[in-house]
């Protein structure tokens, strides 16, 4: 399903999911102005559609004990298919990597990180992400505070290009 074949109902559930995806189908049906089978119909379809990936909850890392936030660039010797999906694979299998994205540029990818303490992410980051095979360099930097945190993406930008476009 592209984008533009999402109508204003798929685009106000998937809003109101976005912003609260804890609410009961009745509660959605009402928010969007349906009847809540159809509803829920077009929810299993967005899922199935690969629209709504997950749904989770919004933990505070702090709150949990995971004082410490880093974004840490790295720069591997290799950029080969190969050897971007092997270091993707890995980034996969470390816990303290939360994100992991390939970057164009000086940098092939920036990791964020989250750990308890700064003894737990150099420990990390010494035993196995600087050594890791391939791994030309790392760049770190410690997030001091968070100013913005916004999950998903911006509906009301989606909604200004479709009515430009139409």
């Amino acid at each position: 399903m592209a984008t533009t074949k999402l109508d204003e109902i798929d685009r106000k559930i998937l809003a109101e999911l976005q912003a609260d995806g804890r609410m009961t189908n009745v509660e959605l049906a009402k928010r969007v102005g349906i009847s809540a089978p159809p509803c829920l119909r077009r929810v299993r379809t967005l899922e199935e559609a690969g629209y709504i990936v997950g749904y989770h909850a919004d933990v505070d890392p702090r709150e949990l004990g995971f004082e410490v936030q880093v974004f840490a660039m790295v720069r591997l010797q290799s950029q080969a298919e190969a050897d971007l999906s092997a270091f993707e694979n890995r980034c996969r299998a470390w816990p303290l990597v939360r994100e992991c994205h390939m970057l164009n540029g000086e940098i092939d990818f920036v990791l964020k990180c989250v750990a308890p303490d700064l003894s737990t992410f150099q420990n990390f980051l010494m035993g196995e992400l600087t050594p890791a095979e391939n791994v030309a360099s790392v760049k770190t930097s410690l997030v001091i505070r968070c100013a913005k945190d916004e999950p998903g993406v911006p509906f009301d930008v989606l909604e200004e290009r479709i009515a430009r476009l139409a």
